[in-house]
């Protein structure tokens, strides 16, 4: 015998069958439970993290985590920032640059502050961009839409150059007026590649004969991207350059750095290094600009919010289903000590201590949750790698229609964390039964024997 007597006993009871049955039956019941709550657990934790991977990389893959922003008191409302104002010659010596990029594509106190941030931890990407808010309209719809002008050769890594279904990102550089739009607006605007569109800066004006009127131009559709978020048909890319000119800026008009991470739940790190950093100093006018860090979270820290507060509700209420059947143990060991009170007694009278009569019930009940527990992570583990094609099964043959596939991302971590969570109910629902079991009184038990 190579394990202690109280182990050894706890063994044989698990396996042993009731004189009723019915003890056999809540044991057996529980242990189900208990593996049905672990894979239950284990799955819909998955498909939570993939729907979260799906809404970073659909959205976050398209908002900047970071955006880096120049607020100095030169700057303002049509001004130029202490940032843009850098003489012409200071561009013509930048050397940082790729050679097919024209020298004067940002200015050097740009290029310099995105060099120091890619040097920054979690930063992956830094590009130079300008934003404004426009109308793009066609022959059939007006939609309002955020125009962003960014420098392409900056954005080859980019998802939206990455999700192109027709046309190219490159083209804005070299057709003048030329714009990308997402699948959704083009579907809403009805247009394709190479149709015109028109945008109109409604805050932004011109004196005419006619009196003030906004600022508009032809753009022509030189790409068009799908990402399949809710981003796609608000989101407009022009060369920087031209967005400048609509917004009656010098050069190209870039104001604005965006940062993209490693992982974006790391931008608030992120900026609170950045912002205990000294300022970036203007070695052309003297002056220290003041830079204004803002990340994703404060335009769609809500979405993200309710995606994982839906997360933990997910995870509270399948754990009660596990604990209600891990609790069952109760039952059945309160059940097997009235049965064997015999057993017990006489287990005492040949001198078992009473810690050696809690082992004993302790080890029964833990081998129940120990076979629920890792059936259920098993089948959990192989339910969550095989679902889509478990739900085209179910989807194909019972149902008659095709389903979506669903995002599923199993972790490993999660996976840890909800076998050892079973195990400890089930060690928590095995404590009261078993020292119930060691108060037993030999006398008492063995009078009427």
């Amino acid at each position: 015998m190579f394990q202690p007597i109280s182990i050894f006993i706890g063994l044989r009871y698990s396996r042993s069958k009731s004189s009723t049955g019915f003890v056999s039956f809540i044991t057996f019941f529980s242990t189900v439970g208990i593996l049905l709550g672990v894979a239950s657990l284990i799955t819909v934790v998955s498909v939570m993290n993939g729907f979260e991977g799906e809404l970073k990389k659909r959205i976050l893959g398209i908002i900047p985590h970071v955006i880096v922003s120049d607020f100095s008191p030169e700057s303002g409302s049509g001004g130029v920032s202490s940032l843009q104002r850098v003489s012409s010659q200071d561009n013509s010596s930048q050397s940082n640059l790729p050679e097919s990029k024209s020298p004067q594509r940002m200015d050097k106190t740009w290029s310099v502050l995105r060099e120091a941030l890619l040097k920054q931890p979690h930063v992956l990407q830094v590009s130079p961009f300008l934003e404004t808010e426009a109308l793009i309209q066609s022959r059939s719809a007006l939609q309002g839409v955020l125009v962003q002008g960014i420098i392409p050769e900056y954005e080859q890594s980019n998802i939206i150059n990455t999700s192109l279904v027709s046309g190219s990102m490159t083209k804005l550089e070299q057709q003048p007026y030329s714009l990308v739009i997402g699948q959704s607006l083009a579907n809403k605007l009805n247009v394709r590649l190479g149709d015109d569109v028109r945008l109109v800066l409604p805050n932004k004006s011109v004196f005419t004969p006619m009196g003030r009127i906004p600022v508009q131009r032809v753009f022509t559709i030189v790409g068009i991207f799908n990402i399949g978020s809710q981003v796609d048909d608000a989101m407009v890319y022009i060369d920087s350059r031209y967005g400048a000119k609509l917004l009656r800026r010098s050069g190209d008009g870039i104001d604005k750095l965006r940062l993209y991470l490693d992982d974006a739940f790391n931008a608030k790190q992120v900026v609170s290094a950045l912002e205990q950093q000294q300022p970036i100093k203007n070695q052309t006018d003297g002056v220290v600009s003041s830079l204004t860090y803002s990340t994703w979270d404060e335009s769609q820290g809500a979405l993200f919010s309710a995606v994982k507060m839906e997360k933990n509700m997910m995870w509270l209420m399948l754990s009660l289903i596990v604990a209600v059947a891990a609790f069952n143990i109760v039952s059945a060991l309160v059940m097997v000590v009235v049965e064997k009170q015999g057993e017990i007694g006489i287990l005492q009278t040949l001198g078992l201590a009473r810690f050696d009569i809690v082992k004993i019930f302790i080890t029964q009940g833990m081998v129940n949750g120990l076979w629920g527990v890792s059936l259920g992570g098993l089948f959990g583990v192989l339910i969550a790698m095989n679902l889509n094609e478990l739900m085209q099964v179910i989807g194909g043959h019972f149902l008659g229609v095709g389903l979506q596939e669903l995002p599923v991302k199993l972790q490993w971590f999660d996976v840890v964390i909800i076998i050892l969570s079973a195990l400890l109910m089930s060690f928590l629902a095995t404590l009261y039964p078993a020292y119930q079991a060691s108060k037993t009184e030999p006398a008492q038990v063995l009078r009427n024997e």
